[in-house]
């Protein structure tokens, strides 16, 4: 009676393994339609192909890969810190090829740090994002904030109109003009050397 309970107890859990094991298998390859795609930055020089992502460029575009056939992307750039504010700052929309493949035109910004978010119909998860830098060659590297105190409050010199009058565009102070150097007085040549 021992043996026929330990053969029954051994056949139900490998029956209950081979179950479970048809259960993962099954919710592995059930990926939601659209979902396992990905968004690439490239390079304007890379190819479409390349599968690989750029996150310092200067002229790019955005390449999708392995999305559905034909599925519709709407994506928006916005500008990101520590150089940007969060703004958009550009954005439109793409239908990607039978292959779930599509890039966009070329774009540029000017250099700083961004943030991708490429949307899609279909979509089961939040927006597939990316963050890059945008820098071009013969330009100095973007100047990220500080946190030094506020520079002191300057007074208002004669020149500029009092608080309640218009604003003036800021120029620099000049200094104060000096005392022309007095002239030297002729010293007569004809004097007699004495020692």
């Amino acid at each position: 009676m021992l043996n026929s309970f330990v053969r029954t107890a051994a056949l139900t859990g490998a029956a209950a393994a081979l179950v479970l094991t048809g259960a993962v298998s099954a919710s592995a390859s059930a990926s939601p339609k659209g979902d396992d795609g990905t968004v690439k930055v490239h390079r304007s020089a890379t190819s479409p192909d390349d599968p690989r992502d750029e996150p310092h460029v200067c002229g790019f575009y955005l390449a999708g890969f392995r999305f559905d056939g034909g599925q519709q992307v709407t994506w928006r750039i916005v500008s990101w810190p520590p150089t940007g504010d969060r703004k958009q700052v550009l954005a439109g929309a793409l239908t990607l090829g039978a292959d779930g493949h599509g890039r966009t035109a070329d774009l540029s910004l000017p250099d700083g740090h961004y943030k991708l978010s490429w949307t899609f119909t279909g979509e089961h998860g939040r927006a597939k994002q990316k963050v890059f830098w945008v820098r071009c060659p013969g330009t100095p590297p973007p100047r990220r904030p500080t946190s030094a105190a506020p520079a002191p409050a300057q007074r208002p010199t004669a020149a500029e109109p009092s608080p309640s009058g218009p604003p003036a565009t800021q120029e620099p102070a000049i200094a104060p003009a000096l005392p022309p150097a007095p002239v030297p007085t002729p010293v007569r040549h004809d004097l007699p050397v004495t020692g």
